[in-house]
Parts: structure tokens; C-alpha cells; sequence
């Protein structure tokens, strides 16, 4: 049975995640760390309540990779979304963990447009606008 309700509680949360986003576009002021933390937030909380639209339990976990893997199993598209595994190692479990710094830093307006894409889409599934 599809979970309509904890789906929306969800994409509200992953909302919440995709402002903080919004405001974290200066480099300066916020840590990849930080921005990398509320990417990942938004992504997995989205990819959740896709699970929940589709009437599935969705996992105890943070690891995007695994949520796709979950949704393909289901029978979603999920080929577009794929980049956003590299977000994982900014999940929880990172949190207390130095990361070392990548030679080449976050495009944050390219975050926000894919977390945004995803976020989009799984609201249009979730009005019942979309079906796969």
C-alpha cells in the first residue's frame, strides 16, 4: 500500500534541506562539508519517499547508492540520478570524519538544480502526475 502520507512528511523534510542549500551558495561562508551534508539530506529523504509513493519500506540507511538500487529493483528510472551517489560521502556516518579536500570543489548551483530535478520529480509523482 503506498504510503502517501509519510511520503509528503518526508519531501517536506528534504524541502527544508533544499533551502538550507539555497542559502549555502557562497563557498566562503559555508563549508563543502556543510553544503555537502544537506545535498546528501535532501537526496536521500527524496529517494525515501519515492520508496514510500511506491508502497515499499524503505531502508534504515544513507547510502544513495542503495536507495536506487532499491527503486530500479522496483522497476523506476532511475539512470538520471545516479551522479548523486557522489554525495554519500557526506551522509551521517561522514559527519565526524575529516574529509580530505577534492582538488575541485562542489558546483553548488549544479547541486541545487539536480536535488531540485529529483525533488521535482518525485512530487509529481507523488500528485499522481507521473507514473513509471
Amino acid at each position: 500500500m503506498r504510503d502517501l502520507r509519510q511520503a509528503r512528511a518526508i519531501l517536506a523534510m528534504a524541502n527544508k534541506d533544499l533551502k538550507a542549500l539555497k542559502g549555502m551558495v557562497d563557498a566562503e561562508a559555508f563549508d563543502d562539508e556543510i553544503f555537502g551534508f544537506h545535498a546528501q539530506q535532501a537526496i536521500e529523504k527524496s529517494l525515501k519517499a519515492w520508496v514510500a509513493i511506491l508502497g515499499r519500506e524503505y531502508p534504515l540507511t544513507h547510502d544513495i547508492s542503495a536507495l536506487l538500487d532499491l527503486l530500479e529493483t522496483c522497476g523506476q528510472n532511475v539512470d538520471r540520478y545516479w551522479d548523486l551517489v557522489e554525495y554519500n560521502v557526506f551522509a551521517v556516518r561522514f559527519r565526524y570524519e575529516s574529509l580530505e579536500v577534492p582538488d575541485e570543489l562542489l558546483d553548488r548551483a549544479a547541486s541545487v538544480r539536480e536535488i531540485e530535478a529529483l525533488m521535482q520529480h518525485v512530487t509529481a509523482l507523488l500528485a499522481g502526475t507521473v507514473t513509471e
